[in-house]
């Protein structure tokens, strides 16, 4: 059967991107004072204003105004309304509430920051065991970012989207069926030769052999001069598909940046990626979705379901035990586990918070021992 399925990125220049960067370099001047911090930092923007606000617990003291500005400047908005130097920056961050407070110090057995479910997901359509067509259009891009920032395409600006529709025979991809780009640029650029320079330098970030009969579409309303929070609002958290799995599985609607490790929105869904990626790495299953679920300063999970799709080696319930029995998932032991308490978090701001190899959750560690269920 041919089915289509569609994914959508976005570059570290665009509004939302903008303030999920702000978001986790903040979280990360906190981590690098005090490694106990907790943690939750938004932004907003919007034309010319950003206005931070959250909690925050930690003996450590952080220039907000001085953070943003700074990313601002590396994301590359030195011109118009928002320029790093002309926007108004706007405070209003609190401690955290004692009765959340309550729930998340302790030991081993700390409690989860939250309540929610979280998701995690993976497959064998890439390398990196992502779904193809996140995975394009991340490349995609952060080509965008690179060409701009390398000078290849010396007009263009920050702000960016892309789209990749990926044709399926099956559950197997065939070819790239449309690609849909859309990159803010200056007023001197024409549309003729952006389209031009963004299919010779940008397109083939994608492999050749993908690129069958596919449809492009570059700047469809014809020009894209303001961009970044100038032409729309910003908000942290609101790119969660983009963030994670392009809409292929389910969400429980936590967003992550801003977030440190006891906020399970956060840690519990890095975790879920680990787990998802080691299950299919060792064999177990070709696809699989997990989703774990807490209550509020309680550290065990309430629930663990797992989903392979009808690709799992053994029935979904014996792997769920096989999870619950070689994974730890208080949130102690996976902060622990993955390293949370450092200030690793502005890496994983754009282009995907997976399917990047140099992430603690994207390692391979735990294939051997899955292996042996198989036996």
């Amino acid at each position: 059967m041919t089915k289509f399925f569609t994914s959508e990125s976005v570059t570290e220049g665009h509004p939302d991107k903008l303030c999920d960067g702000i978001s986790d370099a903040i979280l990360d001047e906190f981590l690098k004072k005090d490694c106990n911090s907790r943690c939750a930092i938004e932004c907003c923007a919007a034309y010319d204003r950003m206005l931070i606000m959250g909690e925050v617990a930690s003996s450590a003291a952080v220039d907000y105004e001085g953070v943003a500005r700074e990313v601002i400047k590396k994301i590359g908005y030195t011109f118009g309304t928002f320029s790093y130097d002309k926007c108004k920056i706007e405070t209003a961050v609190h401690e955290q509430s004692p009765d959340i407070a309550m729930g998340v110090v302790g030991g081993k057995d700390v409690g989860a920051g939250d309540q929610g479910m979280m998701f995690g997901y993976a497959c064998r359509e890439t390398e990196e065991l992502m779904p193809l067509p996140i995975s394009l259009a991340h490349r995609l891009a952060r080509r965008l970012t690179e060409v701009r920032r390398e000078g290849i395409i010396p007009y263009l600006r920050p702000d960016g989207k892309t789209q990749v529709t990926v044709e399926y025979d099956g559950k197997k991809p065939v070819r790239v069926d449309t690609v849909l780009i859309s990159a803010q640029h200056s007023p001197s650029a024409s549309q003729s030769k952006l389209k031009e320079d963004i299919l010779r330098y940008v397109v083939t970030a994608i492999p050749q052999e993908l690129l069958k009969d596919t449809k492009y579409v570059i700047n469809p309303t014809g020009r894209f001069e303001i961009g970044g929070p100038e032409g729309d609002s910003g908000l942290t958290g609101r790119k969660i598909i983009v963030d994670t799995y392009g809409g292929r599985c389910a969400h429980g609607g936590g967003a992550f940046s801003g977030k440190d490790g006891t906020k399970v929105d956060r840690s519990a869904a890095y975790m879920a990626r680990f787990i998802c990626k080691n299950l299919v790495a060792a064999g177990l299953c070709d696809e699989v979705e997990l989703q774990v679920a807490y209550a509020i300063g309680v550290a065990r999970p309430v629930s663990v379901f797992i989903d392979t799709f009808g690709t799992g080696r053994l029935p979904d319930d014996e792997i769920a035990n096989i999870v619950l029995g070689e994974f730890d998932l208080r949130p102690a032991a996976i902060i622990e586990a993955l390293g949370l308490r450092s200030p690793i978090f502005s890496g994983t701001s754009f282009y995907g918070h997976f399917g990047k190899p140099n992430l603690a959750w994207e390692r391979l560690t735990k294939v051997a021992d899955l292996r042996k269920y198989l036996r």
